[in-house]
């Protein structure tokens, strides 16, 4: 039973880091923005992983406000 317990315990608190993680690298931006064209616009197409990341970066890039640096 307590070992249960420990078991649960360490699970969340795994759980929190990795979305503490995913939060603080932007990796869960592909997640929110396919939420969202889901919700607004349910018969649009939905971008693959890449090609989101390819345009946002190259929103990125033609944005100078954004602070985008290469190195």
């Amino acid at each position: 039973m307590r070992s249960r317990r420990r078991v649960a315990g360490l699970r969340r608190v795994l759980s929190s880091v990795r979305w503490y993680v995913r939060e603080l690298t932007d990796e869960s931006a592909y997640d929110r923005y396919v939420a969202h064209i889901r919700h607004e616009r349910p018969d649009a197409p939905v971008p693959s992983r890449r090609d989101f990341e390819r345009m946002r970066s190259d929103r990125q890039q033609a944005d100078p406000r954004q602070g985008f640096r290469c190195c």
